[in-house]
């Protein structure tokens, strides 16, 4: 039987009792272990789904619902502690880790709506790359891919092809430097990270933990409100649908256009020319805190790479370095060159670049740029040249990095289609704790974005 892929949707049929949360659980099991892309999920957790989903079929059934999620499946990337399951992050030196004893907090929150977790799923290894290639679990399939196997983005890379596949409705991931929105965008469904510290990171394996927050992939912007709410444990979600009319955008004329493929660019400018239609106001200027970004990384190196290598340091020392992909291990080492006055030097100058990109905001106005300059690329070309792998890896960053270090929250809309007919995503930022603002815009904008109202 086909079931509608949102969670809005399946809420219906479960709600009124036309789905029973144990049929569908069975049914998510059945067709992940029958689906042709193996390397998606790294690992199921059934014994759990069952367990979850009969509890909440007898919920439903006695009247005691929990909620619009009571009952839908959810995957879990694969550096969230998941109680009794080995929390690899994509790695091989991880594989024979003791399972998790407890939960992470947000997969207990989530647990706590009444949601089943039926599975981990796939990334780029310990999170660190934007491509999604993982030499040890497999490359999942983009699902949006009609000609040739192109790369579904990463980190959440597992995330996201479970969720454009039809696999499950919704998958969480972590983001430190597009890692939720890229993959969104590159299969074409939504994925949004929310402003850093928004949920608990307690038992999330990190990677830099002044870059890293969390986010949801879903089909639609309702769907990530509803995980929101469910992701800081509120019962039901409080974000308020807004509205087109009078909403002010600005597209920045720095750094995130640059060597943009014409196709994005195009579906792009479509997508803004139909919310200006809809009532927005659009306006186009510089924004020098962006290139400022990139040239402290010049300068000092990169904020993700410092952390990250502090964080793996004694590992690329040992006998494990030889067990980790090269080129996380080349990208992690860059990490030792950066000295702790140039670490000082990033952190004081992210703030400062901070207070200046909010400043220069008016108030209520939102930032919208293409959420990538390219589509999702051919698999191949990447994994037989180290140098493109690294050129491409920079450019898939570049533009969701951005709001990373200026510790924006950001959504990721499909907009259209590009080369080869693969999707085409649009973000939506605003400045840290505007969560509830760019949520509430985003509902009312999807349909125009989307090129359906």
């Amino acid at each position: 039987m086909t079931r509608q892929k949102t969670l809005a949707g399946l809420s219906v049929l479960v709600q009124d009792g036309k789905l029973d949360p144990v049929t569908l659980a069975e049914e998510t099991l059945a067709g992940i272990e029958a689906h042709g892309d193996q390397a998606i999920f790294v690992g199921l957790t059934r014994e759990r789904a069952l367990k979850e989903a009969a509890a909440a079929s007898s919920r439903i059934r006695a009247g005691r619902s929990l909620g619009l999620l009571d009952g839908l499946p959810v995957a879990w990337k694969d550096l969230f502690d998941v109680k009794d399951s080995v929390t690899t992050a994509g790695s091989a030196v991880l594989r024979d880790t003791p399972p998790a004893g407890s939960d992470a907090a947000v997969v207990a929150a989530v647990a706590g709506s009444g949601m089943v977790s039926v599975g981990r799923t796939n990334m780029s290894e310990f999170a660190f790359s934007g491509l999604g290639i993982n030499p040890h679990y497999g490359t999942p399939h983009n699902p949006a891919s009609t000609d040739v196997e192109r790369i579904p983005g990463g980190s959440s890379s597992g995330s996201a092809a479970a969720v454009a596949a039809g696999l499950v409705p919704a998958a969480i991931g972590t983001d430190t430097g597009g890692s939720v929105r890229i993959p969104a965008a590159m299969t074409g469904i939504v994925g949004y990270k929310a402003t850093r510290g928004r949920y608990s990171m307690k038992g999330v394996f990190p990677l830099a933990e002044s870059l890293d927050s969390l986010g949801p992939l879903c089909h639609t912007v309702q769907d990530a409100v509803w995980l929101d709410a469910a992701m800081h444990g509120l019962t039901a979600p409080v974000v308020r649908r807004g509205e087109v009319a009078g909403l002010s955008i600005v597209i920045p004329e720095t750094i995130v256009f640059d060597e943009a493929e014409s196709e994005v660019v195009e579906a792009f400018e479509d997508a803004i020319k139909r919310l200006e239609k809809a009532g927005a106001t659009v306006t186009r200027r510089p924004f020098p805190t962006f290139k400022a970004v990139f040239d402290l990384m010049a300068r000092h190196g990169a904020l993700v790479t410092a952390e990250a290598y502090a964080l793996h340091r004694e590992r690329l020392a040992g006998p494990e370095a030889e067990r980790i992909d090269p080129r996380v291990v080349a990208r992690t080492r860059l990490g030792e060159k950066i000295t702790m006055p140039d670490y000082i030097a990033l952190l004081d100058a992210r703030d400062q670049l901070i207070h200046e990109t909010v400043e220069s905001l008016k108030p209520g106005e939102l930032i919208v740029h293409p959420t990538l300059p390219h589509v999702a690329p051919p698999v191949a070309l990447l994994l037989a040249d180290d140098e493109l792998f690294f050129k491409t890896n920079a450019r898939t960053l570049r533009n969701t990095l951005i709001g990373n270090f200026l510790d924006f929250c950001g959504i990721s809309i499909p907009c259209g289609t590009g080369a080869g007919e693969m999707p085409v995503g649009l973000q939506l930022a605003a400045p840290h704790h505007h969560d509830d603002r760019l949520l509430s815009i985003a509902l009312a904008a999807e349909a125009v974005i989307r090129g359906e109202a």
